[in-house]
């Protein structure tokens, strides 16, 4: 394992940057590094975090080559792999995709409903974008990409950019399974062997055993039916805010619409919605907590290294959610055929379902890529919620290549999160006037 490789992080100005920076720092053994720069068309805000990290690298590797820019072409040279994590928008307009919808009495959520439909069609061009530079520059390397909505992205890419290099992965799974495990008492998720299938944030646990093959689904139906995805001790701080600690635990209300599975959480936006929008706050959403919390912690503690020339004392910490990403990048670069959950073309993979759909499944992943595991047949009761979710986001995608006002409207229409086409419709007035900068111009 004598190769180092070259990872470019788009989205450098992201609070989540310096967590991936600790966790690949963390990681050099398995995924040995010559080089780390940032991207971010945002200079002013990538600075703080660019020189906090400077610092980090200097101290804890200071044989990796570093730099931070806002020139595509001095960022996408001479790279292996791009770690995406954009925000089109940034927190101004995450605000404004969770409080339009509520204030129609919609579910405000920045991936789920109107505002993930309203991200989604700001974060298409952004993500083409990246792909595009990385195959000019490094036409060899990877996009890794986990800017959100991976759902609308990975459908989008499939039709826009159908041979390029992009692997679409969440976190939001292994949170969970990370979750699943310390119920069980195991170290790690990686002790579980899972089945799952579904849409990105929108999904199902069929199965899931340790290493010797023995079932643990009675263990933890019986666990997350009476507590949801809460386990005795904390598992990590990242989603431990209280919107989150709510979440975890709605999912025994979840669990209790399908008994056989496990659900993903994101799900109680789909099934509960009245629930969650009487649990909301329309003039204080996620996007306020977040601001309010990680927000100012990441950007004043990076101002604080960087002054201080030292991180001695950090309040940072690794994000160990993203050690996923080391995992996907390791498995093509030493083709080590891990398996791991990735969005990918459905292709017969679930027998019953559009072989089109991009799904969320196990796959083996290797130097070429991922090989999707077969799910089979899937339940009416997926299949159904599924198939109106997918054609959500084809609809979407579809208008924002087509600059199709109607097409968008019928996206709405169809979300499981709109009660009627008249609150659709007044929803996306609002949207389109609050996106105005950044949506296609639609006709």
């Amino acid at each position: 394992m004598n190769k180092k490789f070259s990872v470019l992080i788009a989205g450098g100005g992201s609070t989540f940057t310096p967590g991936i920076v600790l966790m690949l720092l963390e990681q050099l053994e398995r995924f040995p590094l010559r080089k780390i720069k940032f991207y971010d068309n945002d200079g002013e805000r990538q600075e703080p975090i660019g020189e906090a990290c400077k610092v980090l690298i200097k101290e804890k590797a200071p044989e990796i080559e570093f730099l931070y820019t806002t020139d595509p072409e001095e960022a996408f040279t001479d790279i292996d792999f791009v770690m995406a994590h954009i925000r089109v928008g940034k927190y101004k307009m995450r605000e404004l995709d969770e409080k339009i919808p509520l204030k129609h009495g919609v579910v405000g959520q920045e991936t789920c409903g109107p505002g993930g439909i309203a991200y989604g069609m700001r974060s298409i061009g952004g993500v083409l974008e990246l792909i595009d530079y990385m195959e000019k520059y490094s036409p060899n390397a990877w996009l890794l990409n986990y800017s959100n909505p991976a759902a609308i992205v990975a459908e989008a890419t499939r039709i826009l950019r159908p041979n390029s290099k992009i692997l679409n992965i969440c976190d939001m799974p292994i949170g969970t399974e990370t979750r699943m495990a310390k119920i069980l008492g195991l170290k790690s998720r990686k002790d579980m062997i899972v089945k799952y299938y579904g849409l990105n944030h929108f999904g199902w646990w069929t199965d899931v055993r340790d290493k010797e093959g023995n079932d643990l689904m009675p263990r933890l139906k019986a666990y997350v039916g009476e507590h949801g995805y809460l386990p005795p001790e904390v598992v990590d701080h990242q989603h431990m805010d209280p919107s989150w600690i709510e979440t975890h635990k709605k999912a025994k209300d979840i669990l209790a619409t399908d008994p056989t599975t496990l659900p993903n959480t994101y799900l109680k936006y789909y099934l509960f919605q009245d629930y969650v929008v009487e649990h909301s706050d329309p003039n204080y959403t996620r996007a306020n907590e977040v601001m309010d919390g990680r927000e100012k912690h990441v950007f004043t503690e990076c101002r604080r290294i960087a002054e201080k020339g030292s991180s001695e004392g950090t309040t940072l910490t690794t994000d160990n959610h993203s050690i996923f990403i080391v995992d996907l990048a390791t498995a093509i670069a030493f083709n080590t055929k891990e398996r791991m959950l990735l969005i990918v073309e459905n292709n017969g993979a679930i027998k019953n379902f559009d072989p089109t759909a991009m799904v969320e499944i196990p796959c083996l992943v290797g130097s070429n890529g991922p090989e999707p595991l077969l799910v089979g047949e899937i339940p009416q009761f997926q299949k159904g919620l599924m198939e109106q979710q997918v054609s959500v986001e084809k609809l979407v995608v579809q208008a924002w290549i087509e600059k199709s006002y109607h097409k968008l409207w019928q996206a709405l229409m169809l979300s499981k999160t709109v009660p009627s086409a008249t609150v659709a419709k007044a929803i996306l007035d609002d949207l389109l006037e609050a996106n105005k900068e950044y949506w296609p111009e639609l006709k």
